[in-house]
């Protein structure tokens, strides 16, 4: 069995397997032609399930044809122009390259001797993002596993910067549409059940300064203590950009922590058209970037990044077996000293080998091409009077559903949007998301995908319309 081991005796054996597996997805990715198959789970569980784990196949091709029967014909496919559904990117090829190199060298970015020129790499990845930002030169970082890690060491730190001991007085602030990781976070940190105050939105969906404003008085008058107040560029579900600037004048008022979840926004960093959108994300204490969104980076990728440096303290623990205390005087660099994981891959090399291959406007273009098509596509649904399209998007999001003509009653107005969503998957012919807007079920276009065309948007929006009449039809005869 050492002949799997990969080693200087079994380069060659490497070699092969990897091109043979690149030659499988490679020809899958030039001849898929629909985002999905349309598989149930029903249905291919009992091809996994029927596979004896304890009876190897002894040969690479044997177990690729395995694979393709089992995950290659029916994943769902992202780089299809008709994904059109969650924040999942398209991937870049340097990127790929770069997940190629750090899976066989296998860098643990934990402490500097598991990892030498990899820790150099990946602060230089930081600092960059920083300066993108304009954090300042006493700014840092670490690479986490994405926007949830990112967010929950934010206000981990925001806590422990908190002008008090007392768990119960402090209080987190976000929209009213901000993530689902600052509920878990403030869960996770020990906070009550009542610390995280949810705060309104305007039409488009951007955090309501006038009312944090209000909430942020009231935490003082009540002597409680404003711990954080996180700021969304970019919501998951419609891509609003809260007012940043006007948080950052609220936080410095009420002494409060400022962190920008910027883990879809980020793309605006590199953003030749749309950069400033995000203006304000400079005063921020933390920011979160999920590079494997808007960057057009594989999963996973993405940081946490400081104004100072020295908060990052708050993560440190020291191990004889690992991080000694006596490395930080001898100074060396260990990134296990700024982050919640140890064990940590290479993730930064993906960025890297972006940044020289293509350039930060490289990756700008493309997530302003997404940002242009986003806008076509509202007006598209604008002007559909088969639709309804709740906000103008300020990233790559369009949030709508369709309105028949002769049909008033909104729950079955809400059915038939259902309907339509799962019969598109079904079908495989597209895949889009699905939320709530004021209580009623809309359907949500995630466009990141540069390939995806006008054509596209209204070829679905069609299928979108077909199906949920038929689903009408069908449940008028029944009624009759």
């Amino acid at each position: 069995m050492r002949s799997h081991l990969l080693n200087d005796t079994t380069a060659e054996h490497y070699r092969r397997s990897v091109t043979e597996g690149v030659e499988r997805v490679a020809a899958k990715l030039a001849t898929t032609t629909r985002p999905f198959t349309g598989v149930t789970a029903d249905a291919l569980a009992p091809r996994i399930d029927a596979i004896d784990l304890d009876r190897p196949l002894h040969d690479t091709a044997a177990a690729l044809d395995e694979l393709e029967d089992v995950y290659l014909r029916d994943a769902v496919y992202f780089h299809h122009p008709r994904y059109l559904a969650h924040l999942n990117c398209p991937v870049v090829i340097p990127a790929v390259l770069g997940e190629a190199v750090l899976s066989a060298v296998n860098s643990s970015l934990d402490t500097w001797d598991q990892s030498a020129g990899g820790t150099l790499i990946e602060r230089r990845i930081i600092d960059w993002t920083t300066g993108r930002i304009g954090l300042g030169p006493a700014a840092d970082g670490v690479f986490t596993s994405g926007g949830t890690q990112s967010n929950l060491q934010a206000l981990l730190l925001a806590r422990e910067e908190a002008k008090t001991d007392d768990l119960a007085r402090l209080r987190v602030f976000a929209s009213e549409v901000s993530h689902f990781s600052v509920q878990k976070s403030a869960k996770l940190l020990g906070l009550g059940p009542d610390a995280v105050v949810s705060i309104p939105v305007d039409h488009d969906k951007r955090l309501r300064t006038a009312a944090l404003a209000r909430e942020l008085e009231r935490c003082a008058e009540a002597g409680l203590v404003p711990m954080a107040v996180v700021a969304t560029a970019g919501t998951t579900d419609f891509g609003s950009i809260d007012p940043l600037p006007e948080i950052a004048g609220l936080c410095e008022r009420y002494g409060a922590w400022m962190h920008v979840d910027a883990a879809y926004g980020c793309g605006l960093l590199a953003s030749l058209k749309y950069r400033d959108r995000i203006d304000g994300i400079e005063r921020a204490d933390s920011v979160t970037v999920d590079y494997h969104k808007s960057f057009f980076q594989p999963v996973s990728s993405s940081a946490v990044l400081v104004r100072d440096a020295a908060t990052l303290r708050h993560a440190t623990y020291h191990a004889e077996y690992l991080n000694p205390r006596r490395m930080v005087t001898e100074r060396i660099p260990n990134q296990v000293d700024k982050s919640l994981q140890t064990t940590r891959r290479f993730d930064a090399l993906k960025l890297w080998m972006t940044l020289r291959v293509m350039g930060a406007d490289g990756i700008g273009e493309l997530f302003d091409e997404v940002c242009d098509l986003a806008s076509e596509g509202w007006k598209l649904l604008a002007a559909d009077p088969r639709f309804d399209v709740v906000v103008e998007p300020s990233l790559s999001t369009l949030v709508f559903r369709h309105i028949p003509a002769a049909v008033t009653d909104p729950a079955e107005i809400d059915r038939a949007n259902l309907y339509a969503r799962k019969a598109l998957f079904a079908s495989g012919d597209a895949v889009v998301a699905g939320t709530k807007v004021a209580g009623r079920h809309y359907l949500k276009f995630t466009l990141l995908n540069p390939e995806t065309t006008t054509a596209d948007i209204s070829a679905v929006l069609d299928l979108i319309a077909g199906h949920a009449e038929q689903y009408l039809g069908e449940s008028l005869d029944r009624a009759c």
